[in-house]
C-alpha cells in the first residue's frame, strides 16, 4: 500500500496530536467492534464498527465532516486502513491512518489501556 489516498500515522503523532490539537479539533474514528472497546478505547473516539458499515455509511456526512482531519483506529491498522480508504472515495480531504492500532498505542503511548 505504498501508494495510498490517505496518510500513515505512528502512535507517537497520534498522541502529539491529541496533545497539541486537542480531541475537539480532531476527528477521531475507531472502527473496532463495541466488545473491543469493552476491553480498551481511547477516549474521544466516535465508533463506527467496520462490520457495521451497511447501517451507518448512507449517513456518513452526519456522523462526520469530510473538511476536519480525520484520524482512523482499529486493533493493529488494517481495518482503519480499509476505513481510510472508503473515507478518501467519500470525497473526506485529510484522512490519517493509525498503524499498530490501539495494540500499538498501548504498548507506546498509555500502558493504562488495556492489550488483547
Amino acid at each position: 500500500m505504498a501508494n495510498t489516498p490517505f496518510q500513515q500515522v505512528s502512535v507517537e503523532e497520534l498522541a502529539n496530536a491529541l496533545q497539541t490539537q486537542g480531541k475537539d479539533n480532531l476527528q477521531l474514528v475507531d472502527v473496532r467492534e463495541p466488545s473491543e472497546l469493552e476491553i480498551s478505547a481511547i477516549e474521544g473516539f466516535t465508533n463506527l464498527p467496520l462490520s457495521q458499515h451497511e447501517q451507518w455509511a448512507p449517513q456518513i456526512y452526519q456522523h462526520l465532516d469530510p473538511e476536519k482531519e480525520t484520524y482512523v483506529l482499529c486493533h493493529h491498522g488494517i481495518r482503519s486502513a480499509q476505513m481510510c480508504y472508503w473515507l478518501n472515495q467519500q470525497g473526506f480531504k485529510t484522512v490519517k491512518n493509525i498503524q499498530g492500532g490501539i495494540d500499538a498505542y498501548s504498548l507506546t503511548i498509555d500502558s493504562s489501556i488495556p492489550r488483547y
